[in-house]
C-alpha cells in the first residue's frame, strides 16, 4: 500500500477531527456542497497544531486541515505535573477559555473543542471552563491562543534578569 509521502514524514503526530460543517453555495443550475473540516495535531510532548481544510469531499477537507495543522505546528509548555504553570484566559474572537492549573490526579477537565488540543498538547492535569462563545472553531484557536499567551518560570527570570529559583519563591 502505497502512503503519502506528508504521512510518512509526520507519523509521530496524531490527529483529531473536532467539527466536519457542510456549506452550500447556491448557483444558478443548483446548489454546491462543499465541507470543512477543523483538524487539530499534536505529538503529546508539547507541539499542536489547528488547520481547516476546505474539500468537495470529506476525506479531502480532513488531509487538507491535517495538512495546514502540521504547518501552523507551535510549542507549548507545562510544568513538573503536566499543568500549565500559572492560570490565564485565551481568547479569540468572542470565544474565550479560562485554562487553570490543577494538581496530580486532576485529569484534563475540559469541553470537547479544548479537550482535543490540550489531549494533543500533552497536558495530562487541567481545568478549563469555556467562557463567551461556543462557536467550536473559536473555542479551539481560543484554546491555542491561550497557550502560546502562558509564561514559563524561565522565560519570566530571563526577562527580569533573576534565577529561576527567585522568580518561583519571592
Amino acid at each position: 500500500m502505497k502512503r503519502n509521502n506528508i504521512d510518512a514524514e509526520h507519523d509521530e503526530f496524531e490527529d483529531k477531527v473536532v467539527t466536519i460543517k457542510r456549506v452550500t453555495k447556491v448557483v444558478k443550475g443548483g446548489r454546491n456542497f462543499r465541507f470543512t473540516a477543523l483538524v487539530v495535531v499534536g505529538d503529546k510532548k508539547g507541539r499542536v497544531g489547528v488547520g481547516l481544510g476546505k474539500a468537495t469531499e470529506i476525506p479531502e477537507a480532513i488531509r487538507k486541515g491535517k495538512e495546514a495543522a502540521i504547518k501552523k505546528m507551535v510549542d507549548v509548555s507545562f510544568d513538573e505535573n503536566r499543568s500549565t504553570p500559572h492560570d490565564l484566559i485565551g481568547k479569540f474572537g468572542s470565544a474565550s477559555v479560562l485554562l487553570k492549573r490543577a494538581p496530580e490526579g486532576t485529569g484534563v477537565i475540559a469541553g470537547g473543542p479544548a479537550r482535543s488540543v490540550l489531549e494533543l498538547a500533552g497536558y495530562k492535569n487541567i481545568r478549563t471552563k469555556s467562557l463567551g462563545s461556543n462557536n467550536k472553531q473559536n473555542v479551539v484557536l481560543a484554546t491555542l491562543e491561550g497557550l502560546l499567551k502562558m509564561k514559563t518560570p524561565e522565560g519570566v527570570a530571563k526577562a527580569r534578569g533573576l534565577s529561576v529559583e527567585e522568580v518561583q519563591h519571592g
